[in-house]
């Protein structure tokens, strides 16, 4: 498929679906099944969202190997690879190295957002394309939906609290630590608590959830 940007490359970061290991502040509302539901079905939104805009090239990372990834993909022409890494900050640090040496502006982006679409990357990728060296979409939680790096430098990723509601600011600090100029997209919310289930109200596929 022809897309509308080829020297870029959009990056979906998922975990593999595993009982027990995904959606864990979600049990309280619907069980382990439910939040393994939840999480694989916010994969496919994402997956499905980003592929049909065609904004960008466009792969998979996950966290494991899994036939869940495997079938997504089945019949596409999306690449799935394996994450690097002890931590999810050297996990996207070691992505930007290795796509950066292809392509010339890379984002990543995670699944628990399914409000981020293909308008919401093409405006990053305008963003990058301007020549500002990292552009970040920060989520209600305080960490961060969406980043999109020109060039990588594993100190923005170094010692910042993960899962935390740091990851924004920290990584603020880290940017004006390396002197960089960054841009910030409109806030969106993550689906990660049980009071975020009501936001899968405007998603025909995902509002079954609601509890």
């Amino acid at each position: 498929m022809t897309v509308l940007n080829p020297n870029t490359c959009l990056v979906q970061f998922a975990k593999a679906p595993i009982l027990g290991c995904v959606k864990t502040r979600m049990q309280s509302a619907l069980g382990e099944v439910g939040c393994l539901n939840l999480h694989s079905a916010l994969v496919e939104h994402q997956f499905y969202l980003q592929r049909e805009a065609l904004v960008s090239n466009f792969e998979l990372w996950c966290s494991a190997e899994h036939n869940f990834f495997d079938q997504l993909v089945d019949g596409t022409d999306v690449p799935v690879r394996v994450q690097q890494g002890i931590d999810l900050g050297e996990r996207m640090h070691n992505v930007f190295v290795d796509r950066l040496r292809q392509y010339s502006h890379v984002i990543i982006i995670g699944s628990d957002c399914p409000s981020l679409d293909g308008e919401y990357v093409a405006e990053a990728l305008s963003r990058l394309q301007q020549g500002i060296p990292a552009v970040f979409g920060p989520a209600a939680d305080g960490g961060y939906v969406l980043v999109g790096l020109n060039h990588a430098n594993s100190a923005l990723f170094d010692g910042v609290y993960w899962g935390s509601d740091q990851v924004m600011e920290q990584t603020r600090e880290r940017l004006k630590g390396l002197g960089w100029q960054w841009g910030e997209l409109p806030i969106l919310p993550d689906i990660d608590r049980p009071d975020d289930l009501k936001l899968l109200s405007d998603f025909t596929k995902l509002n079954h959830f609601l509890v």
